[in-house]
């Protein structure tokens, strides 16, 4: 007699496969795992999760005492520490997202050659579980906010405060576009790996984390940063929370269709992939 199976695991065929239906059919294995990423990293530290904090402080409190206090930077009317700390904590999301995805074939490869699940899952639960760490981090970037408006600093956040979920909306698919691209390419080229460590850290300099924009524009350098949808996506978050930026509509236009361009790449190449990947890992 013929069995009928419930599911029938294939490889997938078509070029174009975006199965959303299937990903919400696992989503209680995606839960899981954005649980298990932001509990289980730093369960057994002394300080466990205070180190979403210590990060970008420190980080801040450097760029302060090296850009704005050594190198003399000017931020206009933000206080120098507020200023660098809404970059770093801009920054982070998207630099933990993509860090976090561009090893998943390679970090995964166990769990991927035994059990199924949509593949897609892991670059999703590490996008999510970097959401939670980057809420917390904003919620340190507000307390200093009201700190420097309660000792009289003339700061007013933007009428387009409220547009600010779609900022992060795309850094959150630059992110996790760029990763997955990068993870289907360190399954043939490991070296990738190592260089995207290092190339995070160059780029981190030319998306105005912690120098203002118009540093650039004296020094007839805006080309370096007018071609970064990261160096757009941190000005418009000062925009729109510290009242402070250069926004240009070119900048928003090309942003928004960068994100979702190089999304879409991602996920092609991400899906072509996960079927011969397991041969070359």
């Amino acid at each position: 007699m013929q069995q009928k199976w419930l599911f029938v695991i294939t490889p997938k065929t078509k070029l174009i496969d975006f199965n959303f239906k299937e990903v919400w059919a696992y989503r209680d294995l995606l839960i899981l795992f954005v649980k298990r990423d932001v509990i289980t990293v730093y369960k057994q530290t002394i300080l466990g999760p205070l180190w979403y904090l210590i990060q970008p402080l420190f980080t801040s409190v450097i760029f302060t005492l090296v850009f704005n206090t050594i190198a003399k930077i000017d931020t206009g009317e933000i206080p120098p520490f507020l200023f660098n700390l809404a970059g770093v904590t801009t920054w982070n999301y998207f630099k933990e997202c993509l860090t976090g995805t561009a090893d998943t074939f390679k970090k995964n490869q166990n769990i991927f050659g035994k059990v199924y699940f949509p593949r897609i899952i892991m670059p999703l639960s590490v996008v999510l579980s970097n959401l939670v760490k980057f809420g917390i981090q904003t919620g340190i970037l507000l307390v200093f906010y009201m700190y420097y408006v309660s000792i009289g600093s003339v700061i007013r956040p933007s009428i387009y405060v409220a547009t600010f979920p779609i900022i992060v909306l795309c850094m959150a698919m630059l992110g996790l576009g760029l990763g997955m691209i990068i993870s289907s390419m360190v399954t043939k080229y490991r070296d990738l790996s190592f260089l995207v460590s290092f190339g995070v850290q160059l780029l981190m300099y030319i998306s105005l984390v912690s120098l203002p924009y118009n540093l650039f524009v004296i020094n007839d350098l805006t080309w370096a940063v007018d071609y970064n949808p990261m160096a757009h996506i941190i000005e418009l978050s000062r925009y729109v929370l510290l009242g402070e930026g250069t926004v240009s509509l070119f900048g928003v236009v090309y942003t928004l269709i960068s994100s979702i361009s190089v999304l879409f790449i991602g996920i092609l190449v991400f899906n072509k992939t996960e079927k011969t990947f397991i041969d070359t890992i």
